[in-house]
């Protein structure tokens, strides 16, 4: 049974606490059966009185977290304005640091051999006299449709159904009247 115990220790991390381990499993087993349950027993004291003062600072940590949360309501600080507080506090950190400024000075660097690079000076143009082609060529188009819309209002056609449109408009006005007064 007592090997039994000792095969549950946990296993050791490290060399000199392998070592560690064994000297006092060593040391354990040595013991007489009843300076083994003297040891048991004394553990199992000091093990139950870490726990309850474990349980004690965990009851006032909870009791001091209220209490925090209580005085940051009371001073209108909210969860919100916290994590802001912290984001920002974290990206200033960041922008200072070194690696985000070398990274920084690196894009730098690199977006300006790319401005300065002759294939890109090349596609600039290219793109810049396409754009100012393709403008003009929208413009004469609604240019000329300005024109033929323009034509058309003042055609004989456009202004003879303005004519129709507007003779029925005051025929349907009429009417309404003529409706409205026989109602009454």
């Amino acid at each position: 049974m007592e090997d039994h115990n000792t095969a549950n220790l946990s296993e050791p991390t490290s060399p000199a606490a392998s070592v560690a381990s064994a000297e006092i499993a060593a040391e354990f087993a040595a013991l007489s059966v009843e300076e083994k349950e003297q040891r048991r027993a004394e553990w199992s004291q000091e093990l139950a009185r870490v726990e309850e003062e474990i349980n004690t600072l965990r009851t006032v940590l909870a009791s001091k977290t209220r209490h925090a949360s209580d005085l940051k309501r009371k001073l209108g600080i909210t969860v919100w304005k916290e994590v802001t507080d912290d984001m920002n506090q974290g990206l200033k950190n960041i922008k200072e640091s070194t690696v985000y400024q070398s990274v920084e000075q690196s894009v730098e660097s690199f977006t300006k051999a790319v401005h300065e690079a002759p294939l890109y000076q090349r596609t600039e143009s290219v793109l810049k006299s396409t754009g100012e082609k393709t403008a003009s060529v929208f413009g004469s188009i609604t240019s000329g449709i300005s024109s033929k819309l323009s034509q058309m209002k003042n055609s004989e056609s456009m202004r003879s159904i303005e004519a129709s449109v507007g003779s029925a408009y005051e025929n349907v006005k009429a009417l309404s009247h003529v409706v409205r007064w026989r109602s009454h």
